[in-house]
C-alpha cells in the first residue's frame, strides 16, 4: 500500500544472527540517509541485514552489504540494492567509533532497522565482539538450563 504511515517503532528489518554470533557490548542509535524508494520499500518491510556492517569511509561512517529491495513502483528512479548507506552521528560518536573499530576483533554490526514516532528511519547499532564456536555452545547450554530450571518451579508450585 503505497502512502502508508509507519507504525510507530515499528522493526523494518532485523538482524536476528547478530546476538548470536557475537557479544554485543553497547548499542546506539543513527539515523541513515535514504532515497525515497529505500523508504518505501523499508515500509513494506524488505529488507535483509543479516550479512551487514558498518565500516570507516573517509571521516563518515557507511552500512554496507545492506539489502533493501527495489521497490515495485520505482521504475527507472530505483535505487542500487546493496549500495552503501552513510550513517549520521555526531563527530563526537563518530570518532569515538572510529576508535572503537581500530581495537582488534571489534565490529559494528546493525541489529534493526525501525521507523520513529515521526517517521524516521533509524540503524540500531552494536559494538560487538565475535563470537567463538564454544562460547555459542555455553550460551545454548545456559538458555536450556534456565529453561529446564523454570519448568522445575513450575511443576513444584
Amino acid at each position: 500500500m503505497a502512502g502508508r504511515t509507519p507504525v510507530p517503532g515499528r522493526v523494518a528489518a532485523e538482524n536476528r544472527r547478530a546476538r548470536r554470533n557475537y557479544f554485543i557490548d553497547e548499542t546506539l542509535e543513527a539515523g541513515i540517509v535514504l532515497t525515497g524508494t529505500e523508504v518505501k520499500s523499508l515500509r513494506e518491510g524488505r529488507a535483509n541485514i543479516g550479512d551487514a556492517y558498518a565500516s570507516r569511509q573517509g571521516d563518515d561512517l557507511f552500512l554496507l552489504n545492506a539489502h533493501i529491495a527495489e521497490y515495485h513502483g520505482g521504475n527507472r528512479f530505483n535505487h542500487k540494492p546493496l549500495r552503501p548507506r552513510k550513517l549520521l552521528l555526531h563527530k563526537r560518536e563518530i570518532r569515538r567509533l572510529i576508535g572503537a573499530l581500530q581495537r582488534e576483533g571489534v565490529t559494528l554490526v546493525p541489529l534493526s532497522i525501525y521507523f520513529t514516532e515521526r517517521g524516521f528511519v533509524k540503524v540500531r547499532l552494536g559494538i560487538a565482539r565475535g563470537k567463538k564456536q564454544y562460547d555459542k555452545r555455553a550460551t545454548v547450554k545456559e538458555r536450556d538450563w534456565q529453561r529446564q530450571k523454570q519448568r522445575l518451579l513450575r511443576k513444584r508450585t
